[in-house]
């Protein structure tokens, strides 16, 4: 009775124990595919959506489209391998600053749609930076620049874009997005791939 009784209070499990420098490296092995995968599809929407459609359409587009990201993502991460809302994985405190920083994300439309409400073509860009944001903390956590790439390009483009050619926002800004996504996209891929082969 009493070896049952240590057995039930033993300490913390290693999921409870493990400190936060190694979750911050276990999460950093993570392949973080599905959400920029779902952001690149969102944005050739919104871009293929600019091609046909008048600004006022666009603009639904845009708010419809960008908003599915994060579902999209959780979607994608079933076949990429990072599977989201699987309840079987050990508990990540970086997993929470994750979605902390995509709500962070969400929030920032309160700036976008006042500017949206007075200029229509406003819209990609404020969106489009203040979204991209996300990507510093990431780049963070799992030391490597690409977040930071993705952040810095991405807002130089949008800005760039949106007075470079203003008959184009809807179309020019999504699309140049979509690159920038493509690139962090290949890069990620390619750290996965190395810390694989290295472990």
């Amino acid at each position: 009775m009493h070896a049952t009784h240590a057995a039930t209070i033993s300490p913390a499990s290693p999921v409870q124990a493990r400190t936060l420098d190694e979750q911050r490296e276990e999460y950093a092995r993570s392949r973080f595919l599905a959400m920029p995968l779902a952001g690149a599809i969102a944005w050739t929407a919104v871009g293929v959506a600019g091609l046909f459609l008048k600004p006022e359409m666009a603009a639904l587009a845009l708010f419809v489209a960008t908003g599915t990201i994060v579902y999209l993502g959780m979607f994608l991460s079933n076949f990429t391998g990072e599977r989201f809302l699987d309840r079987n994985k050990p508990k990540n405190a970086f997993d929470g600053l994750f979605f902390h920083t995509v709500a962070m994300s969400l929030l920032v439309y309160a700036l976008a749609i006042p500017f949206y409400m007075t200029e229509v073509t406003s819209l990609p860009l404020g969106v489009g930076v203040l979204t991209g944001l996300m990507w510093l903390p990431l780049s963070w956590v799992i030391r490597h620049p690409s977040g930071v790439f993705h952040a810095v390009v991405r807002t130089v483009a949008c800005v760039a874009l949106w007075f470079a050619l203003p008959e184009q926002r809807f179309v020019a800004i999504p699309f140049a997005i979509v690159a920038v996504y493509a690139v962090t996209i290949v890069w990620l891929e390619a750290r996965w791939r190395a810390l694989r082969a290295n472990a």
